[in-house]
């Protein structure tokens, strides 16, 4: 994208943060050091922990209303298809928009949209919590999701803007991982607790304060930039067939489970979401053939030479590998222990505790390997400790003691977690700066889309196979063999990064 950039544009782009009052000044981007003393940069605070709020939000909304549907179906008379969309529908949206927020926040700044998707992330909270009916209750839910589209890929491209220094962004981007993995671990305890002392409005009501927060610490303490007025248009086709494509094939995952995959519903939109994708690869291939040949002023969405960094190509598979492992097993053990094991809500969430809260162990430790070997070998090491602890789920049987169970938990969110924070490390490193946003919000389509193919796919294991624990153990097996091959994608990252180390 040709643009006209403002000095304050320049720092945005570099990766170098204008000082700002209460800020640490005289800092290099190149070494982290202070010009005064030599001595490492150090990590600030308040705008690491207003980032954090804004992805804490998100990750707490996925699973804070699980446990709140039962309330919700009563207090509403909602059917079981608008409560699948009440809890599915955030999660399609914020897969569908993330390229979309990506690009405008890369085009209009990152503070800016990073606001704006606060914003309206919080006033959907508000809608939800105020809702009347079913519908209304659902169009609050899409609209925490296009919130929630628009403030991740800002956050991560304002992350390494704050933190241009290797081992300080690290330190940086574990935080912002372990609360995130903490936000997603507590939703079922915390919306358990909300739900037994007050109702299944607290749940919605919850993300106000820390909303407003987040608002109040970014205007203090992230410097704004001018937006970057070039001389490129925008993409609508490619922006519109983006978001048809994701929502076609994020539904189709999300019905999946519920219709079956040969349902008229499910394969009409894979079929939508297939064709759409494929004209917005061709969009985007014409576009930026035409861009740089100076044939046109429309600048592509996704620039799909992008994907001739290797690094870039492979951590963003390895990070749906994950995603589809860890989170469709983490969907199986919910059931296993709920229809299984018959604990109640708030027993299943304290009984996943050591794997959803692994970010509190991973981040510290990902830290501190990060700033000596890079992150490829942290993500090496989650992915073999990853397909370790879903072999240990092949014990799994009725009366299993939850003592043998806790190899199996503790392994995979460890290595899950490890992963994910390596993963996001490697595709800042990887992405030129001007592309920060909308390279992380392709490594978040990969991951969300991982997800869903995940939950639907080992769902329909348990669902068609003759008893509940056969279906589990083939879906362990092919979660290691996912991280088993995202293993494999490290090998040649581990050997290029230390050839230009040696």
């Amino acid at each position: 994208m040709t643009t006209t950039a403002t000095p304050t544009d320049a720092r945005e782009q570099s990766g170098r943060a204008p000082a700002t009052p209460g800020r640490t000044t005289g800092t290099t981007a190149a070494t982290g050091r202070t010009a005064a003393t030599g001595r490492p940069a150090s990590l600030s605070l308040p705008p690491l922990i207003a980032l954090s709020l804004g992805y804490f939000l998100v990750m707490l909304d996925v699973t804070v209303v699980n446990v709140a549907i039962p309330d919700i179906r009563t207090s509403l008379g909602t059917g079981p298809s608008a409560l699948q969309w009440v809890v599915d529908g955030y999660s399609t949206v914020f897969a569908a928009l993330l390229l979309l927020g990506g690009g405008v926040a890369d085009r209009f700044g990152h503070r800016r949209v990073f606001l704006a998707g606060l914003g309206l992330f919080t006033a959907a909270s508000v809608a939800c919590g105020l809702a009347t009916t079913s519908g209304l209750l659902i169009a609050g839910r899409l609209a925490q999701g296009a919130g929630a589209a628009l403030l991740v890929p800002a956050s991560l491209a304002l992350l390494n803007a704050t933190f241009p220094d290797r081992a300080v962004r690290a330190r940086a981007i574990a935080f912002w991982g372990a609360v995130a993995s903490v936000a997603f671990g507590a939703g079922p305890a915390v919306g358990g607790l909300l739900v037994s002392g007050s109702d299944w409005r607290a749940v919605f009501w919850l993300n106000l304060p820390f909303g407003l927060l987040a608002v109040l610490l970014t205007l203090r303490h992230i410097p704004s930039a001018t937006p970057r007025p070039g001389t490129r248009k925008a993409d609508p086709v490619g922006q519109l067939l983006a978001v048809v494509g994701l929502v076609g094939v994020a539904g189709g995952l999300n019905e999946a489970g519920t219709h079956g995959w040969t349902s008229p519903l499910v394969l009409s939109g894979f079929g939508i979401g297939a064709v759409a994708l494929a004209g917005f690869v061709l969009t985007e291939r014409v576009l930026e053939t035409r861009s740089l040949r100076g044939g046109t002023r429309r600048a592509p969405l996704l620039r799909p030479s992008m994907f001739r960094n290797r690094a870039f190509t492979a951590t963003t598979v390895i990070g749906m590998l994950i995603s589809l492992g860890y989170y469709g097993m983490l969907f199986l053990a919910t059931l296993y222990f709920q229809q299984e094991r018959r604990l109640d809500a708030l027993e299943t969430g304290l009984a996943l505790l050591p794997s959803v809260c692994m970010g509190l162990a991973a981040a510290p430790l990902f830290s501190r390997m990060t700033s000596r070997t890079g992150p490829y070998v942290p993500m090496a090491a989650g992915l073999v400790l990853g397909t370790a602890g879903f072999l240990g789920w092949l014990l799994a049987g009725p009366g299993t003691p939850y003592p043998v169970l806790l190899f199996a938990l503790i392994a995979t969110g460890l290595g899950q977690t490890m992963t994910a924070l390596a993963a996001v490390a490697a595709v800042v490193e990887a992405a030129p700066a001007a592309d920060t946003a909308v390279a992380t919000a392709v490594f978040n389509v990969s991951r969300q889309v991982g997800s869903a193919v995940g939950v639907a796919l080992f769902g329909t294991f348990t669902a068609t196979a003759h008893d509940f624990f056969t279906g589990l153990r083939l879906s362990a097996g092919i979660a290691a063999a996912a991280f088993a091959a995202g293993a494999l994608l490290t090998v040649p990252l581990l050997r290029r990064a230390r050839r230009a180390t040696g």
